[in-house]
Formats: structure tokens, C-alpha cells, sequence
């Protein structure tokens, strides 16, 4: 009988023991969360930059009709640069058909490439992209100074860059809405305390 309550005894105390450092683990969780930072879309420094106007451009779209990226009146643009041979771009095109349906009220998403049409006819048929503009132009990512994918910039109504860079996740994704939001040129940006310049 003696054994049985001692070895009882030594069950609730670990058990005790357990919750505490269940506890105390818990906690750690927490600190470490809030000391790390979330991780924006990755900026880079060429190109135009968060506030600049964007340069005007009206492209042909390889799903019918013609888009205008720059000024654009009540419509905010995301220019969403990928390629078909990209791996990273066709995981986000999931991301993007939401986005662009959660965010069709005040943004459109236009996708841009460059390359041989034919190919790129056939990314948009067999990923199921004729809902979205898609336009073909090496000059376009000339101009952002876009030198690795995915990339996206977004442009207001007036056709002022609000925020841009190179997205890997739907987090940095939406990075982007959240730094147009908070007025800075990037969350990186926001959680250094560099606002940008009022507009």
C-alpha cells in the first residue's frame, strides 16, 4: 500500500511539473512571436520608388482588350509580374484569383510577362487565366527594374507606386495592402519606424 501511494505521489508531482513547464513553454511562444517580425514583401532599391509616379503604359491584353497601368480614375492596380516556367508564381496564382476577388471593389489585377506569345496562350489556358488582363512586355519590367519573380507593384488611382517587391507568400502578398495602408514604403519600413512621406 505504501508503494502504491508513493508512486501516486511521484504521478501527480510530475504531472504538476509537466503543466508548469507546459505553461512557462507557452509563454516563451509568446515572447519569441512578438520579437519576430513579420516579413514583408522583399524591396528592392532600383526602379521607381514607393511615391514616384508610376510610368503610363497601355498594353494589349492576351485575354481581350486593352489595360491601362498608370493612372486609372477610382481604380488602384497590381501589376503581378510571373512567368510559366516560374514554380514559386504558380503557387500564388490560387492567392491572386482570391485576391482579386476579395479586392475587386478598389484594385485589378493585371498579370505581366514577357517572352513568345504562344507559350504564354498556353500558361493562360492551362491555368485557368482568362478572367485576369495579361499583358506581354519587356519594356514593362524594364521600367520597375523587375530582375527576379515573382514580383508585384502597386499602383493607385492617380498612378503613384504604393507599395512593390518580391513576393513569395500570400503574406507578402498582402504586405503590400497593409503598407498602403499604413503609409509606409514597406512593413519592413513600418516596423523600423521610416514612414514615407505624406502624399
Amino acid at each position: 500500500m505504501n508503494a502504491l501511494t508513493f508512486v501516486v505521489a511521484v504521478l501527480v508531482l510530475m504531472v504538476i511539473g509537466l503543466t508548469v513547464a507546459l505553461f512557462a513553454l507557452a509563454r516563451q511562444v509568446g515572447v519569441l512571436f512578438e520579437r519576430v517580425s513579420p516579413m514583408g514583401a522583399l524591396v528592392n532599391d532600383s526602379g521607381p520608388k514607393v511615391g514616384d509616379a508610376s510610368p503610363v503604359w497601355r498594353l494589349k491584353s492576351l485575354t481581350g482588350g486593352e489595360i491601362t497601368i498608370g493612372p486609372r480614375p477610382d481604380r488602384s492596380t497590381l501589376v503581378f509580374f510571373l512567368s510559366p516556367t516560374c514554380p514559386v508564381c504558380k503557387k500564388l496564382l490560387p492567392v491572386l484569383q482570391s485576391v482579386r476577388t476579395a479586392e475587386k471593389s478598389w484594385m485589378d489585377v493585371v498579370l505581366a510577362s514577357d517572352g513568345e506569345r504562344a507559350k504564354h496562350e498556353r500558361f493562360i489556358e492551362t491555368a485557368g487565366l482568362k478572367a485576369f488582363p495579361y499583358v506581354l512586355s519587356e519594356e514593362l519590367g524594364i521600367s520597375y527594374r523587375v530582375s527576379r519573380l515573382p514580383f508585384a507593384v502597386l499602383i493607385d488611382p492617380a498612378g503613384t507606386i504604393r507599395a512593390k517587391g518580391l513576393v513569395n507568400n500570400r503574406e507578402q502578398l498582402e504586405s503590400l495592402f497593409n503598407a498602403k495602408d499604413m503609409g509606409v514604403a514597406s512593413i519592413q519600413d513600418y516596423l523600423g519606424g521610416a514612414p514615407v512621406a505624406s502624399r
